[in-house]
């Protein structure tokens, strides 16, 4: 079975992203491409660990977060626990951002009410 290769530069095209953002997830233990010499030669599991990297950022998953579920990664069992693990994670973060909404109505109103004092106070002077 034929395994592609990317270079960095094809990497950071790919996904929008810079060299140096690839290089940091390399540091982190997120990736980890193989050298040609000095030239960093990146695997299809590379580039799709980039890939999820990359979309757990987006639904704002830490870093801790998404080299968890990588190393769940297990195609023997079908995925079964990385795939249970990143649906918990997904309702952990649903549940924080309908708690973030909460607050932001909480505190639209406190706006509104210290706004209304203010406006009535201006209205009061003489």
């Amino acid at each position: 079975m034929a395994t592609n290769t990317y270079s960095i530069s094809d990497l950071a095209k790919e996904f929008d992203v810079t060299t140096r953002t690839i290089r940091f997830y390399e540091s982190e233990g997120l990736i980890s491409p193989a050298r040609n010499g000095q030239t960093r030669v990146y695997s299809d599991t590379d580039r799709v660990n980039l890939k999820l990297i990359l979309r757990g950022k987006r639904l704002g998953f830490s870093l801790s977060e998404s080299k968890e579920l990588i190393n769940l990664y297990d195609p023997v069992s079908g995925n079964k626990k990385q795939l249970q693990t990143l649906i918990e994670k997904i309702g952990e973060r649903r549940r924080m951002l309908e708690q973030q909404m909460k607050d932001i109505k909480v505190m639209q109103h406190e706006l509104d009410e210290a706004e209304a004092r203010c406006v009535e106070a201006i209205n009061n002077i003489v």
